[in-house]
């Protein structure tokens, strides 16, 4: 098959299975992320938990910022390009979900990675 009607159609297919962007943003299975980050060269991967919990593990190499922490959203605006889109996760997926939706306010497109951190060490077990 034509690589070029491979990556169209891997793109239908991810982006017909997200949700519809709404003010809460899209979300994204891991199953589909583990596609984009397979097939994207560079994305935005945002790991919002904590430096504790990054010490456990991250999925690929996030910008990592801690929505806890001071600044988060000075932070965000600073290192995110608002002409790509972010892909959020965070532990199971509560506080992506206020990430996600803090970014959307401020222009971002924006997927919620659904379960998050747990949920792609689940998929992702060798």
């Amino acid at each position: 098959m034509n690589k070029g009607v491979f990556l169209v159609g891997l793109f239908l297919t991810v982006v017909l299975s997200c949700k519809p962007q709404t003010n809460e943003g899209k979300e994204i299975t891991v199953e589909n992320l583990q596609i984009v980050l397979e097939n994207e060269n560079s994305i935005q991967l945002l790991d919002v938990r904590t430096p504790e919990e990054w010490a456990g593990g991250v999925i690929k190499t996030p910008i990592k910022i801690d929505i806890t922490g001071e600044d988060f959203e000075g932070k965000v605006l600073e290192k995110l390009d608002k002409s790509q889109p972010v892909y959020i996760y965070c532990r199971s997926g509560g506080r992506s979900k206020k990430a996600t939706e803090l970014l959307v306010k401020k222009g971002y497109e924006v997927y919620n990675v659904l379960g998050g951190y747990l949920e792609w060490t689940e998929k992702n077990k060798e």
